[in-house]
């Protein structure tokens, strides 16, 4: 007999595989462009994917947000009112929140929760961080707000939440959604927790082109995965080879764009949504966008979703920011 933590995963487990596939046959049926939500690019193969984007050169971004972490983390730690509880959006494999964490470690004894759509990641992320000294991990599998209700439920009278959303994962929001995620972070928010937000900042096109459009095709893979995803889990019949990774640069939305475009006129059936999907040669689905900021414009649109600045830092050989915010 199934114990209630067995029934428990499997009920999540087709509620997930179920939200998967009205996603998918959502985002495909739109009669303009065509589109796949970016959260589904994160399975396990996904993950690891990324993780390995995260080292190439031409991604220079992860290594930003490494440098300020590294050198500022005790400056960001210092202007935090205790004892804190760390509520992390989006942790992957956690290892860029370890100086955060070691920081805080210092003073306290740290109850930490990283929330990701992916089980994997947070695997990754127990293996990462879950033996240091003083740190508590427990995941949370969930979505982003889900998760952060949860734990703010959990924190005791008297605590305050630091929540960290790094890797600018906010870019892949469009800019009145991402400010309205914002203002949804701060509804769960007591005045006086804290938002650790980091952005990318605007560069070179050919700059940042080429990040997301690297040279060993990386990106390329991972970008592809999510309908090899598709194949395996809800008896797609996507043709891999049949697909080109794109990459466009929107000037008027400040924006990077991932885009799989359809090499041939293609009739594609996705067995288990009882669905099938018709492309024109050329016709493309969008699969995520990256929006760059300026660092004033991070400050105005956190503001008007009720934080104030407390401090940014800004990597000098890749414009990138870290911004520290208190919910008022």
């Amino acid at each position: 007999m199934a114990s209630s933590a067995q029934m428990a995963a499997t009920g999540a487990a087709t509620r997930a595989l179920s939200e998967f596939c009205s996603d998918v046959v959502m985002g495909l049926s739109h009669p303009g462009q065509k589109e796949l939500p970016s959260k589904y690019l994160y399975d396990a193969l996904g993950s690891a994917l990324f993780d390995a984007i995260c080292l190439l050169p031409e991604y220079g971004l992860s290594r930003a947000e490494m440098r300020l972490l590294e050198r500022h983390a005790r400056e960001v730690v210092e202007r935090l009112p205790g004892p804190v509880v760390v509520a992390e959006l989006g942790s992957g494999n956690g290892q860029k929140t370890r100086y955060l964490l070691e920081a805080l470690a210092r003073r306290q004894r740290v109850n930490y929760y990283p929330i990701d759509i992916s089980g994997s990641a947070l695997f990754r992320c127990q293996q990462e961080l879950g033996h240091l000294e003083m740190v508590s991990l427990v995941g949370f599998e969930s979505a982003y707000l889900d998760g952060l209700h949860k734990v703010a439920a959990r924190r005791r009278e008297g605590e305050r939440l630091l929540v960290l959303f790094l890797g600018s994962t906010i870019g892949n929001f469009d800019r009145p959604a991402g400010e309205q995620f914002l203002r949804d972070v701060r509804a769960t928010l007591r005045e006086g927790d804290s938002l650790l937000l980091a952005t990318d900042l605007e560069k070179p096109i050919p700059m940042v082109k080429l990040a997301y459009d690297d040279p060993p095709g990386v990106t390329a893979a991972f970008n592809k995965n999510i309908l090899a995803r598709i194949n395996r889990e809800l008896g797609g019949e996507f043709d891999l080879s049949q697909f080109e990774h794109v990459v466009r640069y929107d000037e008027s939305e400040r924006r990077i764009e991932m885009h799989l475009r359809s090499k041939a006129w293609q009739n594609v059936a996705i067995r288990k949504a009882g669905f099938r999907l018709h492309l024109r040669k050329d016709e493309t689905i969008w699969t995520e966008s990256s929006h760059k900021y300026d660092r004033q414009e991070v400050k105005e649109i956190s503001g008007r979703a009720g934080f104030e600045p407390a401090g940014q830092w800004i990597d000098a050989e890749w414009p990138f920011a870290q911004t520290l915010f208190f919910a008022v």
